[in-house]
This record gives C-alpha cells, structure tokens and sequence, in this order.
C-alpha cells in the first residue's frame, strides 16, 4: 500500500487525534463549504420591534424586514509543507529505543503520522487565533506571504466591545465584578444577541472575579457527574489521563444557566513571539446565539478536484534527488452569523 496516495493520506487524516480547540468548539461548532473561491455569509440585522396596533377597520401597515446583510470574502491561504529526505527512514525516530528496533518503512510511516499531526495542530490553532480574534473584537485580520492586510468586520455593536478605566477596573475600590458581568449579559440581549451561556476568562481576570464576594455565595460548583475531566466536580486545567494532552481549559461553576470556564492556551505567534488565545484580563460572553460557522473556500487544486474541504492533503515525489513533500492546504474563515451575541471586556 502507497502511505503517500491521496486518499491513505485522507484516512490517516481523519483517524488522527485533534489538537484542543476550545474556542472554536464551544462558540463555533457548525461547517459551512464554498464551492468557490469566495466565502460567503450572512450577518443578522434584524432589531427586536414590536408589531404595531392599529384600529381593525383599517388596513394593516405594511413593515420593512430588517433582513440580513450578505457579505464575502476571499480567504488567504493556509499552506504547510514538509520535506522528506531520503536518509530519514535510515534514522532512529524520536521514542525509538537506542540502536533502533524500526524498520526504515515503518520509520517512514511514523515520520509521515509525526508530520501530518503537527499539520492539523498548527492547522487548528491558526483557526483558534481567528475565533480569539472575532469574539474578542467581532474583526479578524488576514495577512500572509503575498496577500494583503485585510480586515473582516462581522459588524459587531462598539458597545460589545469594552476596555474598563481607572476608578472602573476589577480589583479596585467598589467595583463588582459580578455586577459588570450581570451588566454585560444584559447588553448582549438588549442588542439582539440572544441569552449569554458562557463566560470564558483568562486566570488573572478569573482570579479578581472569584474575589468577589457575591460571586463565591451565588457559584455553583457542581457538574454532571460522568462529565470528562472532572474532578471533585471541577475541570483541572493541566490535568492528562493516559494518552492524552493537557488541557487548558478549566470548569468552575455556574450561575443560574451561564457557564463560568478560564481558558490559557499559548502559542507562538509570527512574529515568533509567545502570546496567549484569551489576552491577560480579558473577559469573553457568548452562546449559541452567536451562530459560530467554521467556513471553508475552494482549495484550487486540480487534486482536491476544486472542492471547498476543512483541508486536503497531499504527497508527490521529486526523483533527483529522491525528496518526498507533503501539502496541507485550507481556505478558511471563522464567522459569527449573529456577532451581536458575543461581547468581551477587558478588565484591568
């Protein structure tokens, strides 16, 4: 069997674990393909109105809809390459016992498996970046080798969006937090963005609300039991079962039906600086209101046969010198439908 063939590489895609995406898993579920080179998508603009009264000997006043706003954008790129060199299979892989018990095929698939993971890992937090960008601005700006800056607003309220100030900030003199987070998920519903069911923070925002008095009386720190991760009740960020990555988010409690979570996964960033998904005191809002959609575009190659995919891979083979690569390609972008239903603060 080829391990290189298009349609192996797929299986052997699939069957792969997936890096953590947190964010993109709790406020973007949904997938939404293009067949085209454009990513099209509809931004709710309809306002909450009340039906109007008249007297019943009159005709009925006709309304207009607020309807939607239809916008599109041709996604960058995201491309990752890896070069093969001859020598590799010759060569005691990483975990391989000293002296080598591999043989140069199988060192081959297991270099091919190493590689395609790290793919889908850089893969996946390149769309984490995007939906840390529009939950915690409603923009995400695209820029790459050869394309452009250019910035995607979903058109998200400026009131969604707050940097508290001197006199306001968490931690300080008779400011509640839990009052500015009761605050803010009403903005969200008087804005048309539906009931907020997760407040998702970064530690030290996290640290100055649990201070907060009223917040440890009203915190509900139980879960379902038979929920993964838990732990006397509570997600234990960092915590590993056999087999599996840490995990960098953390459940601690609710109020009524929001979900209070924190959130710190790193990543280095283009600049190959290290920085952080959810930014030091930030606070995000949202639910499923938000309508979050993973969007894919065509990937122009005449192999993937143009169609839009969450990514295709493939493989070909230089013969002098006999060097193997192998492509990732994606046309992505990550859309909140109804942006009105997120907010994010920072408090501090």
């Amino acid at each position: 069997m080829d391990i290189f063939a298009t349609a192996v590489l797929a299986r052997v895609v699939e069957s792969l674990n997936r890096p953590q995406s947190f964010l993109l898993d709790a406020f973007f579920p949904q997938v939404q393909t293009e067949v085209s080179e454009e990513i099209h998508f509809d931004i709710d603009s309809s306002r909450p109105t009340l039906a109007p009264f008249v007297s019943p000997l009159v005709a009925g006043k006709a309304q207009v809809e607020d309807g939607f706003t239809t916008k599109s954008f041709k996604p960058a790129y995201v491309k990752e390459k890896r070069r093969f060199n001859p020598n590799d299979p010759m060569k005691r892989q990483i975990g391989e016992a000293i002296g080598g018990t591999m043989t140069p095929a199988q060192r081959r698939e297991f270099a091919l498996n190493r590689s395609l993971a790290r793919m889908l890992e850089r893969l996946t937090r390149r769309k984490e970046w995007m939906a840390s960008s529009v939950l915690r601005t409603g923009t995400v700006t695209v820029v790459g080798d050869d394309y452009p800056s250019k910035l995607v607003d979903f058109g998200r309220h400026g009131d969604l969006t707050e940097a508290l100030t001197s006199g306001d900030r968490w931690g300080e003199t008779d400011v509640s937090p839990y009052d500015d987070v009761q605050a803010w998920i009403g903005l969200v519903q008087t804005n048309g963005g539906g009931a907020v069911t997760k407040v998702v923070m970064d530690p030290k925002a996290w640290a100055l609300f649990w201070a907060d008095p009223t917040v440890q009386k009203l915190l509900d720190l139980r879960r379902p039991v038979g929920t993964d991760g838990l732990y006397n009740g509570l997600v234990v960020r960092g915590q590993t079962d056999a087999g599996m990555a840490p995990k960098f988010e953390m459940y601690h409690g609710n109020i009524g039906s929001v979900e209070f979570w924190t959130y710190s996964q790193p990543y280095t960033d283009d600049a190959g600086d290290t920085a952080n998904f959810m930014p030091d005191y930030t606070v995000i809002l949202a639910g499923p209101a938000l309508e979050g959609v993973r969007a894919y575009g065509a990937v122009l190659d005449e192999a993937a046969g143009y169609q839009a995919l969450e990514y295709f891979v493939k493989s070909w083979l230089e013969n002098d010198p006999a060097v193997r690569w192998l492509l990732l390609q994606c046309a992505p972008l990550i859309v909140p439908y109804r942006p009105n239903a997120s907010f994010c603060a920072t408090v501090r």
